[in-house]
């Protein structure tokens, strides 16, 4: 499960796995950010905030997992991702060879710095 706010006024979703990651949790983040994507036309920012990869439930969830980046990574400008994993810290700079947003990660105690970052794209 994916916990999820969006700060309207920074324009930023911020995005922290709760356990493995199911495919219902990105159509409930859809729910969400798309309508604010057609009203501003596009995020400023997202925070991945996860000390570790929890991974997916199924491979249904990875799918609708790659979905989502497909139909969203040309509406965010930056991502940081804020974590400890060593899957999080590669899987972003692989994700920058295909991914329109810049990607930075930072050390689990940096949230604020990642926070600022994405705020001044």
């Amino acid at each position: 499960m994916i916990k999820f706010e969006l700060l309207r006024d920074m324009a930023i979703l911020v995005v922290s796995p709760q356990g493995t990651i199911e495919a219902g949790d990105f159509a409930n983040i859809a729910k969400v950010v798309d309508p604010y994507i057609v009203e501003q036309g596009n995020l400023k920012g997202l925070l991945i905030e996860a000390p570790a990869f929890p991974g997916w439930d199924s491979f249904g969830a990875l799918v609708e997992h790659l979905k989502f980046v497909r139909d969203h990574h040309k509406k965010i400008e930056r991502v940081a991702a804020v974590t400890d994993s060593a899957f999080l810290q590669i899987a972003p700079r692989l994700a920058g060879h295909f991914a329109h947003p810049e990607i930075r990660v930072f050390g689990s105690g940096e949230k604020a710095r990642a926070l600022s970052w994405l705020q001044t794209g």
